[in-house]
């Protein structure tokens, strides 16, 4: 029996040839799992430096700026996306204030977008912060980051005023959730 092989979205399909054959139909599915790290996690290190490629392309020598505000220090508080065990994207987030976190260095591989990662990473992140009894989370993003300026509402954060090392940076847009 000839079968077709269909993608969509990334899940695969294998159908029968002819409509009228139903006798089998399999699915694979993507799986996609957390883990909370840290900042030496080499996965983690390799999705950083291709967000700090993925800003610089399209933000141009702006990011001489904000490279500054991108340092990534001793952090105890990361989370690495996997499908299927192959690295996707992250987030991290370090202590803002008594009770505050900023969320950090959001990230996902094109070729994994579109699978709900930077949602499930973002959702990790704030989990943890509550576990250590974190009452807000601010983060700021670029004006040209539109997945970010897309997602961040959808998560419950409001836009804020730009706060810290941000103020004076023109493409700078800062928001706040309580957790």
């Amino acid at each position: 029996m000839r079968r077709q092989n269909i993608d969509r979205g990334g899940y695969k399909f294998q159908i029968p040839a002819k409509s009228n054959d139903h006798l089998s139909t399999f699915v694979w599915m993507k799986t996609i799992t957390l883990r909370r790290t840290n900042s030496d996690n080499p996965d983690f290190r390799a999705l950083i430096t291709e967000l700090d490629a993925d800003l610089r392309l399209r933000n141009g020598d702006l990011m001489n700026i904000y490279d500054q505000h991108n340092v990534i220090e001793k952090i105890d508080t990361v989370v690495v996306a996997y499908i299927d065990e192959v690295p996707a994207g992250c987030g991290c987030f370090k202590t803002y204030d008594n009770e505050t976190v900023e969320i950090k260095r959001m990230f996902v591989r094109p070729q994994a977008r579109g699978n709900g990662i930077s949602r499930k990473v973002l959702t990790e992140l704030e989990a943890w912060a509550r576990e250590l009894k974190t009452t807000y989370a601010v983060l700021e993003t670029g004006s040209k980051q539109l997945e970010a300026l897309s997602l961040y509402p959808k998560a419950g954060y409001l836009p804020i005023p730009k706060y810290g090392p941000y103020i004076d940076l023109p493409e700078s847009i800062c928001f706040k959730k309580v957790l």
